[in-house]
C-alpha cells in the first residue's frame, strides 16, 4: 500500500474516482477512461504503477525474478511431478485441485471452490486493486496414456489408466511460481495490483471455460496470462490456427426386446446410432474441406440378446469460425433426426458436452511476452536430455531431431488460408471475452502425437522441470510488464475492442440450458483410482518421482529390445 503526502492512501483515491460508476465493467470504454485517469492522478501524487521511478527499475525487478525463480526450481518441480502422479481425467482432478488449491492458500491467496457449478473448479485471488491480471492453465489429462516418466519406450504405470499424455500436468507449476515471485516483489515494493489464478479443468472435453465465462469470472480482469506446455518458448498473436468446436453427445431411445424371440417388437436406438454414423458419413463428402469431424459410440446397448433400448453416440464438430461450427452442428442434429425416423426410435436428447471459440490472442500482450521470452531463452539441455528426446522420437517413428535449441519467432497473424490445423482449445471462449495471450512453454518434446502416452514420456523428467522453469520466469516478466505499466493494458484492450471485436461479437455455442457434464469419467477413474494412488509423489520421502519410482535417467529401450526398468516391464506393469 502507498501511502502519499498527508497520510492519502493511493488505493484510496482510485476508489474515489471509480465510485461513480459502481463496479468497473472492463469492456466499457468509460469505465476504462475513468480507470485510466485514476492511475494518471495516482502517478502525479505518488509513485504508483506507471510510474518514472518503478519503469526505471523494471529491468532489475525482472533480473530478481528470474534470479528468485531459478532459485525455485525444486519448488517447481515438485509441483510438475505431483500433478503428473495424479494423472486425473476431465471433471475428475480433485486431488490435483486439493492440492493445489491448498498450496495457494499456504501462499497467502483466497481460493472460492466449486465455481460455475464444477466441484474442481475453483478461483485464487491475492492483492487489490488495478490492474486485475488472470493466469489460468489447463489440468486434466488422456484415458489411457499411462506412461513410466523418463522411460523412452511404452511402459504403463498402471496398464490401462488415465496420463498425462499432453503434459498438463506441467502449467500450474508454471502460473503458480511466477505469481509467487512477482507477489513477493509487489509486497517488498508496495505495487497495487490483483492476481487472479484458476484451472482449465476438463480441458481435453472442451467442456468448462464457457461455463466460466458465463459465470462472469472475467468480467472485472484487465488481461489473462494463459499457459500450455509444448516444445519452445513462444507466443502468438491473431487467430489461432486451429478450429472451434461443438461437442455433443446424441441419445436415442427405442424399445426393448428379446432380440432372437421376438426382435420384431423391439425398436433398436443401437440402429439410430449406427445409421447417424454411416449418414454422416456420406454427408461428409458434401462438406467444406476446412471441416473436422470425429465420434465415438458412447453407449451402444447391454447385451446383444437384448434389442438396445437406450443407445448414445458422441460427436466432435469442428470448424473455422462460428458461424460454420454453428451451421455443421445443426446438420448434425438433422442426421440424428433422420437416422430416429428411420428406425422408428425417438432422438432423447441432444447434451452439448462442450465448446471451444476458435482463438484469437491480442498483439500488444504477445508482442510484450515476446520480448521476455527473448531475455530468457530455452532451457540448456543436456545430452541426456537430448538422447532422451531422440529416443521417445525413434519410438513413435518420427523424425530424431531432439529438443528444440532456437527460439521460434513471434507468429503474427495467420490469413484465413493459413489456418490449417485441426486442434481446439476452450481458452478461445475467454479470449473473446477479455483480451489473451498463450505462452508456451518448452517442457515436452517435438514430433510426437499428441494425445498419448509417448507425451507424458518427459512429463516428469528435468525436461519438464526445465521447460516449467523458463516458462515461469517469462510469465513472470511479463505479469510485472503489466502490473507497472498500464499503458500496456490499455493497449491491450484497445486492439481487444476495435480490431479483434470490430466485427466479431461473441455468442456462446452453449444454450442457457446446459449444464457441465461433471459426471463425466467418474466411472473410469473409479475402476483405477485405487491403483493409481500406490503411485503418487512424495517429496518428503523422494528428491524427484523418478527417484521414487527408481527410474535411472534416461532409460531407453535395451539392445534386445525389451522395455524394462527392473521391477517393471511393458509385458506385466509394476509389479
Amino acid at each position: 500500500m502507498l501511502t502519499l503526502a498527508g497520510g492519502l492512501e493511493s488505493s484510496h483515491l482510485v476508489v474515489e474516482l471509480t465510485a461513480s460508476v459502481g463496479e468497473p465493467h472492463m469492456s466499457s470504454p468509460t469505465c476504462r477512461c475513468v480507470i485510466a485517469t485514476a492511475w494518471a492522478v495516482v502517478a502525479a501524487l505518488a509513485v504508483p504503477s506507471g510510474s518514472v521511478a518503478q519503469l526505471g527499475r523494471l529491468d532489475g525487478w525482472k533480473s530478481e525474478l528470474a534470479e528468485a525463480i531459478d532459485g525455485r526450481r525444486k519448488f517447481t518441480a515438485n509441483i510438475v511431478d505431483q500433478i503428473f502422479s495424479f494423472a486425473e481425467l476431465g471433471f475428475q482432478e480433485f486431488e490435483t485441485s486439493a492440492y493445489v488449491v491448498d498450496l495457494l492458500r499456504e501462499n497467502g491467496f483466497t481460493v472460492e471452490e466449486g465455481v460455475a457449478g464444477i466441484p474442481t473448479a475453483w478461483v485464487a485471488i491475492w492483492g487489490s486493486g488495478r490492474p486485475k491480471i488472470s493466469l489460468g492453465t489447463d489440468i486434466d489429462n488422456i484415458p489411457k496414456a499411462s506412461q513410466t516418466p523418463g522411460v523412452a519406450c511404452h511402459l504403463p504405470l498402471v496398464e490401462g489408466a488415465p496420463g498425462h499424455g499432453e503434459g498438463h500436468n506441467s502449467g500450474m507449476a508454471v502460473q503458480i511460481t511466477a505469481a509467487l515471485a512477482v507477489k513477493e516483489l509487489m509486497e517488498r515494493e508496495g505495487l497495487q495490483g490483483t492476481i487472479q489464478i484458476w484451472p482449465g479443468v476438463a480441458e481435453e472435453l472442451v467442456a468448462t471455460k464457457a461455463y466460466y465465462v458465463r459465470e462472469r469470472m472475467f468480467e472485472d480482469v484487465d488481461i489473462v496470462l494463459y499457459a500450455h506446455v509444448g516444445n519452445n518458448l513462444s507466443t502468438s498473436w491473431g487467430m489461432t490456427p486451429g478450429t472451434g468446436l461443438i461437442s455433443a453427445m446424441f441419445t436415442f431411445e427405442g424399445s426393448a426386446a428379446h432380440a432372437g424371440g421376438a426382435p420384431w417388437r423391439g425398436r433398436s436406438a443401437a440402429d439410430a446410432v449406427n445409421l447417424m454414423e454411416v449418414g454422416w458419413n456420406f454427408r461428409r463428402e458434401h462438406l467444406r474441406t476446412q471441416h473436422r469431424s470425429h465420434s465415438i459410440v458412447y453407449d451402444g446397448g447391454d447385451q446383444p440378446n437384448v434389442v438396445p433400448s437406450k443407445a448414445s453416440i458422441w460427436f466432435y464438430f469442428r470448424e473455422k469460425n462460428y458461424p460454420q461450427i454453428r451451421d455443421l452442428f445443426a446438420i448434425g442434429d438433422s442426421v440424428a433426426r433422420g437416422a430416429a425416423m428411420m428406425t422408428g426410435t425417438v432422438l432423447d436428447d441432444v447434451r452439448i458436452i462442450g465448446t471451444a471459440w476458435p482463438g484469437h490472442f491480442n498483439q500488444v500482450i504477445a508482442e510484450a511476452m515476446y520480448e521476455n521470452i527473448q531475455k530468457v531463452g530455452l532451457p540448456q539441455w543436456t545430452e541426456d536430455d537430448q538422447r532422451f528426446a531422440r529416443a521417445t522420437q525413434r519410438e513413435v517413428g518420427g523424425s530424431e531431431t531432439g529438443l528444440a535449441t532456437e527460439l521460434s519467432v513471434l507468429r503474427p497473424a495467420l490469413t484465413e488460408a493459413q489456418r490449417t490445423a485441426g486442434f481446439a482449445d476452450d481458452i478461445g471462449d475467454i479470449s473473446w471475452n477479455v483480451p489473451t495471450a498463450t505462452l508456451s512453454f518448452p517442457s515436452n518434446i517435438p514430433g510426437l502425437p499428441g494425445h498419448h502416452w509417448a507425451n507424458a514420456m518427459a512429463m516428469a523428467t528435468p525436461i519438464a522441470h526445465k521447460g516449467a522453469t523458463q516458462g515461469a520466469i517469462a510469465q513472470a516478466m511479463t505479469l510485472l510488464d503489466f502490473i507497472v505499466q498500464p499503458d500496456l493494458v490499455d493497449m491491450a484492450w484497445d486492439y481487444f475492442e476495435n480490431i479483434q471485436n470490430r466485427e466479431i461479437q461473441y455468442t456462446p455455442f452453449i444454450r442457457p440450458s446446459d449444464q457441465p457434464a461433471t459426471e463425466m469419467n467418474a466411472e473410469i477413474m473409479g475402476n483405477f483410482r485405487e491403483e493409481m494412488r500406490k503411485y503418487y509423489y512424495d517429496p518428503d520421502r523422494y528428491d524427484s518421482y523418478l527417484d521414487q519410482l527408481g527410474v535411472s535417467y534416461p532409460t531407453l529401450r535395451q539392445a534386445d529390445g525389451r522395455c524394462t526398468i527392473g521391477s517393471v516391464s511393458e509385458q506385466g506393469g509394476l509389479n
